[in-house]
């Protein structure tokens, strides 16, 4: 602990916190080739690992940059030892099917103990439904969870693993909320995954379909006016008591936070009116039980509200599912979308208050492309607005890019328990697929530089550093500084040179330099 309060003083008296961006220079002189290759590692990716240095130098810094980009553009098979780690997560390979089963057996045990709690007592009752959890449920999240971290660590596809966790976040689920739990993996990797570079109504419909979404924004539970559940449908469905009407808790965030944005020109009644389109739009629990392989999503003409609507300024004719259909076909293509998009973008790529003139660029492309996202990527990726002295370094890391860098930067990406890993998220306030509120977490600074925050980023650098130390890894020091070359300020390593040298590889990793990508 002596060590720690060492680093915490070091790092508060040493280095000054500022931005990196802003400390280099006043002027606008362009990046050097050398500062893109390690722009486009910190920005497009999870940051540098030890070795890429070594391999801008042999190859030429321009030379690796635009195969870099070329590849991340059209990311290649991966590495067949990282297939094995990734297939050895055996409940990675459940059905939608499968997990809910999971989920239900959980639950059943749960309510099993609690019925004889005439013949055990309260605790011993809450003991048994948390065992049921821990060996049904857990294991499941642990595993999604292990298989994001390990693609983000090793995987050479750094720009689609930092596009998965930007649209997941867009598109954001809540672990916590019952079925979640165990559906949050298959979500990430049927909805969100496949569809980063591709077209952005493809990704919106396989959100508003994954059974993940449907029970986190209570779709499954919106139904029209006098609906009721035949009887066997109300054993299946865990949510059937719950089925009292319209639910418009999804078609509000569809239009807010998914689409249009806030300031899309909806009201009230476009809410309400969307809700009602998407009545039938649910999970077929029978399908579940019977363990059927595929999607569970069903449009169920039963639950539907059949009479007109008016939406967004026009007529909506009865059609069943097409009106969803449709809907979404509307939302994708609107202008206010794609400005939210580019808006989005922008901010997670260039800038916390991104140039007007990017978002309006990248919103056009958007539209002339139909919301072909590989097309709006490029786009960003080739703005000068990406590669301009401002941008380089002016980001403050979220606690999920702090800590996939550092481990990335200390070659300590062969995890072996994720526990840990997802402790320190959730102690920094950010626990993987635990945003509770349906627009997920910030990246901008100011949600995450505050004193708790950086006193628990020093923390943790300081443990990992002792531990490495304690373990005879003391050339961590000269490796991070090879590892993020010109990323490091002259003051930067003048300051840490004159630390004892079992603090300094916890004071670089917790410098103003690392924090900042």
């Amino acid at each position: 602990m002596h060590t720690r309060r060492q680093v915490l003083r070091a790092s508060a008296f040493a280095l000054p916190f500022v931005l990196p961006g802003a400390a280099r220079s006043q002027t606008e002189l362009p990046l050097s080739p050398q500062e893109r290759a390690l722009h486009a590692l910190n920005r497009l990716g999870y940051g540098p690992r030890p070795g890429d240095i070594e391999a801008i130098d042999k190859l030429g810094a321009e030379a690796w940059l635009q195969q870099f980009l070329a590849q991340q553009m059209a990311p290649s098979v991966l590495p067949e030892s990282l297939v094995t780690r990734l297939q050895a997560l055996s409940t990675t390979q459940l059905s939608q099917s499968g997990l809910i089963g999971r989920f239900r057996e959980a639950t059943s045990a749960g309510l099993a103990a609690r019925r004889d709690v005439g013949s055990i007592t309260e605790p011993q009752a809450a003991d048994l439904m948390a065992k049921a959890r821990r060996e049904l449920v857990r294991p499941v999240l642990l595993e999604a969870a292990s298989q994001r971290l390990i693609r983000a660590l090793e995987s050479p596809a750094q720009l689609e693993e930092v596009l998965v966790e930007f649209w997941f976040n867009h598109f954001n689920v809540f672990s916590g909320k019952g079925q979640v739990a165990v559906l949050v993996g298959d979500y990430e990797r049927q909805a969100i995954r496949p569809h980063v570079l591709g077209r952005f109504r493809d990704m919106l419909g396989a959100s508003a379909k994954h059974p993940a979404m449907l029970v986190y924004l209570d779709n499954v539970q919106s139904v029209a006016a006098g609906y009721k559940p035949p009887a066997p449908m109300a054993q299946l469905n865990p949510n059937a008591a719950r089925l009292a009407g319209l639910n418009e808790n999804y078609a509000r965030e569809l239009m807010e936070l998914h689409t249009l944005g806030v300031e899309g020109g909806y009201t009230q009644r476009d809410v309400t009116e969307l809700a009602r389109m998407l009545t039938g739009w649910t999970i077929n629990y029978r399908a579940a039980r019977l363990g059927r392989s595929g999607d569970l999503f069903e449009f169920d003409p039963s639950r539907h509200d059949h009479g007109s609507k008016f939406w967004l300024g026009r007529e909506v004719p009865a059609s069943g599912q097409a009106e969803g259909e449709r809907a979404l076909d509307l939302l994708a293509a609107h202008p206010a979308t794609a400005k939210h998009i580019g808006f989005k973008l922008a901010q997670a790529f260039v800038a916390d208050q991104p140039p007007p003139a990017l978002v309006q660029r990248l919103a056009e492309r958007f539209t002339a492309t139909g919301g072909d996202l590989k097309a709006v990527t490029q786009a960003l990726m080739s703005s000068d607005e990406f590669w301009r002295r401002e941008a380089f370094g002016a980001k403050f890391k979220t606690p999920y890019q702090y800590l996939v860098s550092t481990l990335r930067a200390l070659d300590a990406t062969a995890i072996q328990e994720v526990q840990p890993l997802l402790q320190v998220l959730a102690q920094s306030g950010m626990p993987l697929y635990g945003a509770q509120t349906p627009d997920g977490y910030k990246n901008t600074a100011s949600a995450w530089m505050n004193p708790e925050a950086l006193a628990q980023r020093l923390q943790f650098a300081s443990k990992l550093a002792e531990r490495r130390w304690q373990r005879n890894a003391p050339s961590d020091r000269a490796g991070l500084l090879t590892t993020m070359g010109g990323l490091w300020r002259a003051s930067t390593r003048q300051s840490v040179a004159g630390e004892p040298a079992n603090l300094q590889t916890a004071l670089l990793l917790g410098s103003p330099d690392f924090m900042h990508h």
